[in-house]
């Protein structure tokens, strides 16, 4: 456990005490001390007010004097919501934390700018005490190191008295230099195993940041479940229309040329406007945003004369007066009835009625059964899956099924449920 915290911990075979990760890491402590430095400059202003005399940065009890009375101004600043970002892009690029753990944006309750604080001054913290042992141990450890090999280093202030004035205490200063490399080495590593450690605790998303996620991801799924309907409803009716415009013209293709002809003519209208539909789709799912162009019920008669079926349809008020919401779930429920019409009831005719019902938009499609049951398709049944949740998105209800002799679908939409 404390090789790994140290840095110690291998990745295959080469330890990473002084590989790239551990250097990342020093960098970022580094950085750390970079930012301490103005907060170091007013404590500094602070205690050379208080105590006039010595610099602080010539005494090192005034320094650290100076060190803690800079911290509180640390804290302060990583208490502004527009830091978060800043420390999770630093933490994510040098620190090697798993990105998902960290949050993204602003912090805005109580509680993340306070844990966002607390990694800012533990950052700055240690980031100026690695920053003054990167600056102080090195050129030291090489004096020690290179002392034995020359003899005019021996008269410096260092080596005319103390252990490096013995005979003994130059023959072993090499060993004293390696391990004050190696131990700034281990002190950059295990500061650096904290920060990564701490990040997911101190800038990971808080409560509300989690909650703000899913409500995103929510929202997200609504638009692609959305689009699946879309999908399901244009190009499951374009197939059925076909279907059975294909299939009537094959019957008559001898003795009637120019129903076949007029046949031809609804399928190619049929699939040019399904593609144009699938590619509006498709462009906004690679997109990730804008509005999706549907129909709405100003193109109610063009579907109907394109559906291939006898169609009786009784109009009820001004379609222009429907929010454009309802009357673009309304057309998509008209056009998965005529489909169901069309895949089980063959050439039926079918009645439609669309009516202004007070607050409400009423749907009625009726069309006479089968003697034979309706056909159930493998993974089927979503189109009326889909028209009630349209329906119940809306503040509505829908419904479908035999009555009597005829196959029904209802659907009622509040005016007020386009929000």
């Amino acid at each position: 456990m404390l090789p790994q915290v140290l840095g110690f911990a291998r990745t295959g075979d080469a330890p990473t005490l002084f590989g790239v990760r551990a250097r990342h890491r020093w960098v970022h402590l580094v950085i750390g001390g970079a930012l301490l430095m103005p907060y170091f400059l007013v404590g500094s202003v602070i205690v050379g007010s208080i105590t006039p005399g010595v610099s602080s940065f010539d005494s090192f009890p005034r320094a650290l004097v100076t060190f803690v009375v800079a911290l509180p101004f640390a804290a302060v600043s990583g208490l502004v919501p527009i830091a978060r970002p800043l420390l999770v892009f630093g933490a994510r690029a040098l620190s090697g934390v798993d990105p998902a753990a960290l949050a993204d944006g602003p912090a805005r309750s109580r509680d993340a700018r306070l844990r966002t604080s607390a990694w800012y001054t533990l950052h700055v913290a240690l980031g100026g005490i690695l920053s003054g042992m990167s600056l102080a141990l090195p050129p030291f450890a090489v004096f020690l190191i290179v002392l034995p090999a020359s003899p005019g280093l021996r008269h410096t202030v260092y080596s005319t008295s103390g252990p490096l004035s013995s005979g003994w205490g130059i023959a072993c200063a090499p060993v004293a230099g390696i391990a004050m490399l190696l131990a700034l080495a281990a002190c950059s590593a295990a500061a650096g195993a904290l920060l990564a450690r701490l990040a997911p605790v101190l800038l990971g998303p808080s409560p509300a940041d989690r909650l703000a996620a899913a409500e995103q991801r929510a929202a997200e799924l609504a638009v692609r479940n959305r689009l699946a309907r879309e999908l399901h409803d244009s190009v499951g009716h374009a197939l059925s229309a076909v279907t059975l415009q294909a299939s009537a013209a094959r019957r008559v293709l001898d003795s009637d040329p120019e129903f076949v002809r007029e046949a031809l003519a609804a399928i190619e209208e049929t699939t040019r406007r399904t593609v144009g539909e699938l590619d509006s789709v498709l462009g906004l799912l690679r997109q990730d945003d804008g509005d999706l162009a549907t129909p709405d019920l100003a193109a109610l008669e063009g579907l109907l004369s394109r559906t291939g079926l006898k169609v009786t349809c009784s109009l009820k008020g001004d379609p222009a007066s429907v929010p454009e919401l309802v009357s673009r779930e309304a057309y998509r429920i008209v056009q998965e009835g005529l489909s169901n019409a069309l895949r089980h009831g063959g050439n039926s005719p079918v009645t439609l009625q669309v009516a202004l019902d007070g607050g409400e938009l009423a749907l009625v499609m009726e069309n006479p059964l089968s003697g034979a049951a309706p056909v159930v398709r493998p993974g089927g049944g979503r189109g009326l899956r889909g028209i009630a949740e349209r329906a119940v998105l809306l503040g509505g209800h829908a419904s479908a099924g035999p009555d009597g002799d005829v196959w029904r679908l209802s659907a009622r939409l509040p005016l007020g449920g386009a929000r």
